[in-house]
């Protein structure tokens, strides 16, 4: 990969921005630039590309210092190098106007190029005197994909099995990752049939052979499947077991069902995001369930016990006396079961309590009787406080 996008301004991110940081603002573009979310339009996976391009170099430290040093990140040799006074060489196609490569690096051993040479040969692995002929692909592991999930309040409380149609590059089963098979040709996909690359270094430019296609273009003996790629995007389905207790933000890992791999390189691996759907009744707060609870007057006054709903069924409560309206009570392993550490979280309830309606007359004569018994004014600390 070579190019001189902002890969920071691609993720969304400042260039200080923290793992965390790159990390969360992939996660909420891949959802939302998926093929799977928008699918036939082609910017949208246009884009998606560009995002998990930019998050293979800015999530890898060693990528991301190149990619901060030089502007820009390289997973291929630059085939020859500079020729004496600026001018082109004739496999690397370095212009360098002039440059004197003594006032960059401070070298003097070997001609003036020796220490530029040296820098590149550091930073493409040793190999930066390498020609076209030595140029090769090394193993590249596949990228990660991510996958938004909407599951139901009971399937977060008590696991589930759920199968997913995830859109994925493949390994090509024709050419088996190869990219070359028994004839045709096709443009180079590195360079769009250029047969150049172009790489900036700070105020560099350099134009380079393509490695892929050794400046032809095109690639010959390709796969007629895969376009000489070695991968092809299929649907696959994928079987998920979502674990008792799931939550929101919940990210569970499916090892080997990321992108395949380019040269023989590893696949990566799936990670499915969980969102619970709202219930109307209860509401999850970590491990913890909570419940609003209607009582009446004299149940909060006096005292009683309730039947109250819990996510095992029906369970008892008891209310103490003199129980105010938005009082929270704790029901102690009513929760959600949490399976790494066996602790179960408690279910809370608040109170509601509910006026009697007075709709006849011996109701009323008995609310005014008790309006007499507790003539204190409840507003009255309230003014204390203005």
């Amino acid at each position: 990969m070579a190019t001189k996008e902002d890969y920071y301004a691609t993720l969304g991110v400042g260039r200080d921005a923290k793992e965390e940081e790159i990390r969360k603002s992939y996660r909420r573009l891949v959802r939302k630039y998926h093929p799977d979310v928008n699918p036939g339009d082609k910017a949208a996976e246009e884009r998606f590309k560009r995002i998990q391009e930019a998050y293979d170099v800015l999530s890898d430290k060693k990528k991301r210092d190149v990619y901060d040093q030089f502007g820009f990140y390289s997973d291929h040799v630059p085939p020859g190098g500079g020729a004496p006074g600026g001018g082109a060489h004739p496999g690397g196609g370095f212009d360098f106007h002039g440059f004197d490569f003594r006032d960059f690096t401070g070298a003097q051993e070997e001609g003036p190029h020796a220490g530029f040479r040296d820098i590149f040969s550091q930073f493409f692995g040793g190999r930066g005197a390498a020609g076209p002929e030595t140029a090769t692909h090394a193993p590249e592991r596949g990228s990660d994909l991510e996958y938004g999930l909407n599951i139901g309040f009971w399937d977060s409380i008590r696991g589930t099995q759920v199968r997913l149609n995830v859109s994925r590059q493949e390994q090509c089963s024709v050419c088996g990752g190869s990219g070359s098979a028994g004839g045709g040709s096709a443009i180079c996909p590195e360079c769009d049939g250029a047969g150049k690359v172009t790489q900036m270094a700070g105020a560099m430019k350099f134009s380079l052979t393509c490695p892929r296609c050794q400046g032809k273009g095109r690639l010959r003996n390709v796969c007629a499947s895969c376009h000489g790629d070695g991968r092809r995007v299929a649907t696959e389905p994928v079987e998920v077991r979502i674990p008792p207790g799931a939550n929101t933000g919940s990210r569970l890992r499916v090892p080997g069902k990321g992108n395949a791999g380019r040269m023989g390189g590893p696949t990566g691996d799936l990670y499915i995001n969980i969102r619970v759907e709202p219930h109307p009744l209860f509401t999850r707060n970590g491990n913890n369930v909570e419940i609003r609870i209607p009582v009446t007057v004299s149940e909060a006054s006096l005292g009683a016990k309730v039947e109250v709903p819990t996510i095992d069924g029906r369970a008892h409560l008891k209310i103490p006396p003199g129980t105010q309206s938005g009082q929270r009570l704790r029901m102690r392993e009513k929760g959600v079961l949490d399976t790494r550490s066996g602790v179960r979280g408690d279910q809370i309830v608040e109170v509601v309590i509910q006026a009697p309606k007075a709709n006849d007359e011996r109701t009323r004569e008995i609310l005014r009787e008790l309006a007499q018994l507790h003539a204190e004014d409840p507003r009255e600390e309230l003014w204390s406080k203005v």
